[in-house]
């Protein structure tokens, strides 16, 4: 149960992250829920633990971490874009 707790919490992590920004992740549902893991991921290596747990991720770095692995991901595909026109 504990894992299926964490595939929740980090596709609403990514899907907040989007949100914010006001980008898509790509891939849809199973992207939101990449991004959440590699944001949580990110965000607790970067700014530490810190914050509520909730799913066994720290909600703030996590959603940090999501947000700027959505941007980082956004800029990639906006140039892969314009390079194929």
């Amino acid at each position: 149960m504990g894992f299926l707790w964490s595939l929740i919490i980090g596709g609403v992590l990514g899907w907040l992250a989007g949100l914010i920004l006001g980008k898509d992740v790509p891939g849809g549902v199973i992207g939101n829920i990449i991004a959440g893991f590699i944001g949580a991921w990110l965000g607790s290596f970067v700014l530490g633990n810190w914050g509520p747990v909730l799913g066994g991720f720290y909600f703030v770095p996590a959603l940090i971490g999501a947000i700027v692995l959505v941007l980082i991901v956004s800029l990639i595909m906006r140039s892969m874009r314009k390079n194929r026109t």
